[in-house]
């Protein structure tokens, strides 16, 4: 009598999704992601209340372009570092539209975004709660930069909670990737002609990342990757971590950058 296959855990399958990729720097990487994160203060100016959040999305939310932006759109914005991010550096002209589907998320965004800014500046950032994937239903081409921090994987929660890890399969990024599709699809259709997007997640898995590029790549000819010269961000903050190249992108690594990230993020313009 043959004998019965043994069920892996969800705890063994994560582990052997996570070798396969990264083979012998999984170790390190798996070690790196145990550690406390890297946070980076932010702060408006000297009146406002500070604000940390992860020196890996302050890199990522300062690699998008913002000089020439006046109609701004970050689509998954919750909880909203990224959104104060945005907001100190844009324009004095220009509009925020901070968006978060789910609402507990979005009240916990409103509430960010009016404890961490001036009055005046808080006044030019519309907090909204729609799902990001139909926003192309109602919108056209009408922003001239947009930041998708799209839902992921993020497995330094994953390995953090002993449910979310004996409960783990592949399939769950595969599901993300699919969720990720429709937003950046769906961001995509919104960005103005020559506009930027920045794509961004907190995941290990190259699926959910260049994965979903290289999707968009395929779908849309005239979308086109941008070498970023980070000279200008570390010349302001000498302290944010350093990104690796990858095929589209760049990721912010915890085992390279003393536990800051993981943060992959890709800046493509609209040609």
């Amino acid at each position: 009598m043959a004998k019965q296959k043994v069920k892996k855990t969800g705890k063994e399958l994560f582990f052997e999704y996570y070798q396969n990729l990264y083979g012998s720097r999984f170790d390190n990487l798996i070690d790196s992601l145990a550690l406390e994160p890297k946070y980076f203060t932010y702060q408006y100016d000297e009146k406002s209340e500070k604000y940390f959040l992860d020196s890996g999305s302050v890199l990522a939310a300062l690699c998008l372009p913002l000089e020439n932006a006046e109609n701004i759109l970050d689509m998954c914005a919750a909880p909203g570092g990224k959104s104060l991010v945005i907001a100190k550096h844009m324009n004095q002209t220009a509009n925020l539209t901070s968006n978060e589907y789910s609402k507990d998320r979005y009240i916990r965004l409103k509430k960010v975004v009016e404890e961490h800014l001036p009055e005046d500046v808080a006044s030019r950032i519309k907090a909204t709660c729609f799902d990001g994937a139909t926003w192309c239903k109602y919108f056209g081409e009408v922003y001239d930069a947009i930041l998708l921090d799209a839902p992921c994987s993020s497995e330094r929660h994953v390995l953090n909670d002993e449910k979310y890890l004996a409960q783990w399969t592949s399939s769950r990024v595969k599901s993300l990737a699919i969720k990720q599709w429709a937003l950046l699809s769906s961001a995509y259709r919104v960005l103005k002609q020559d506009g930027y997007l920045l794509y961004s997640t907190c995941a290990l898995a190259v699926e959910e990342n260049d994965g979903v590029v290289s999707k968009l790549l395929k779908k849309f000819p005239n979308a086109k990757i941008l070498e970023i010269d980070f000279e200008k961000v570390y010349k302001e903050y000498a302290d944010l971590p350093k990104a690796e190249k990858t095929q589209f992108g760049y990721h912010v690594m915890p085992d390279m950058t003393d536990g800051a990230g993981p943060l992959y993020f890709a800046l493509i313009q609209k040609q």
